[in-house]
């Protein structure tokens, strides 16, 4: 006699898994609400926009100084005053102005500014241009601009990949870690003992239940930076679904391990933010990790975060396949198949 649909375990439990998580208002905004706000915060703060009006003040009363005021002018890129050298200098040191010049005898001119200021070092070498050209001088070589500004080359194209990696780590280890470790401590668990559900379908449940909700999120933070920001997706679409599949059953079953064994919080806290921490850093979410030194490399890569990050983004924006990912895909593989079999084997119910 065939088991009705009912009464099958796994298909319930992934149920009251799902039920649970829409009943809790904060668990959907930290799922959905605070990675679309992050997003939209980030994306404006760094959007592209016109090259910023660099600000360059002239000491007056020097001889040459109208001279050079009327040069400098000569460029919109630069706003300049004419100001006496107390209020050049009060100005420099406040950041009023990234730059002071001083006009000097025959015809020189003294640049003031804090070498050690990226803005400052920008407005030396581009007045200086401008005087230099304004006194005659020519390119020896002739140059063009060619301007590339195609969406793919942004921080906000940059940053999205990485935002998607890390959302689902973080729903996949903590919101299961929390929920077993919760259950354990509040005796519940061990009122499962007696049934006839086995360890595979409890776990697993929880698989299946982060990849519904995982799936969902997914899909909520990639069309906000798709029809907002215009984030491009050039890879092949289904090898984007893959990725994220797999992304979501890994990280799940890494919380499943951490969470086969703790009894308390603040223990299962304490692991997580262990665990986490380091792909925080190092994985390449909010800027490259090829800034890192090359002795961290490897390690770096071993990490699953990373191999998450680096396939989105190989697969989003330079439309690379299953080809160019393998190595990430395989990453991820290992770990889902190491953790969710230690998981499988130490997990306990008390």
């Amino acid at each position: 006699m065939k088991t009705e649909h009912r009464d099958r375990p796994l298909p319930q439990l992934t149920l009251v898994r799902l039920l649970e998580f829409i009943r809790e208002p904060e668990a959907i905004f930290w799922t959905f609400g605070f990675p679309i706000l992050l997003a939209a915060g980030l994306g404006i703060a760094f959007r592209n926009k016109p090259a910023d009006i660099v600000k360059v003040a002239v000491v007056a009363g020097e001889s040459g100084s109208a001279q050079v005021a009327s040069w400098l002018r000569r460029d919109k890129a630069l706003q300049v005053e004419v100001l006496p050298e107390h209020e050049a200098n009060l100005a420099l040191r406040t950041g009023g102005v990234s730059l002071v010049a001083v006009p000097g005898a025959e015809g020189g001119v003294t640049w003031r500014y804090d070498d050690t200021n990226p803005d400052g070092r920008s407005a030396r070498l581009l007045a200086d241009d401008v005087l230099q050209r304004a006194a005659g001088r020519k390119n020896v070589v002739p140059v063009n601009d060619d301007r590339d500004r195609a969406p793919g080359s942004r921080y906000i194209d940059f940053l999205l990949p990485g935002l998607l990696g890390m959302n689902m780590m973080g729903d996949g280890m903590w919101g299961i870690g929390f929920s077993i470790v919760d259950a354990r401590r509040r005796k519940l668990l061990k009122r499962l003992i007696a049934s006839p559900m086995q360890r595979a379908d409890y776990l697993g449940s929880y698989l299946l239940s982060r990849i519904v909700i995982v799936t969902t999120e997914i899909a909520v933070i990639a069309g906000f930076g798709t029809l907002v920001f215009h984030v491009p997706f050039r890879g092949p679409f289904p090898v984007f679904v893959l990725i994220c599949l797999i992304s979501g059953f890994t990280f799940s079953a890494m919380g499943l391990l951490l969470a086969s064994r703790v009894n308390t919080i603040e223990a299962v806290s304490g692991l997580m933010n262990l665990a986490m921490l380091p792909m925080w850093v190092l994985s390449g979410v909010f800027f490259s990790s090829s800034r890192f030194p090359d002795f961290l490399q490897p390690f770096i890569h071993a990490l699953p975060l990373t191999a998450v990050v680096d396939a989105l983004r190989t697969n989003m924006l330079q439309g690379g396949g299953v080809g160019a990912i393998g190595l990430p895909l395989a990453t991820l593989a290992a770990w889902l198949v190491a953790s969710f079999t230690v998981a499988l084997r130490i997990f306990r119910w008390r």
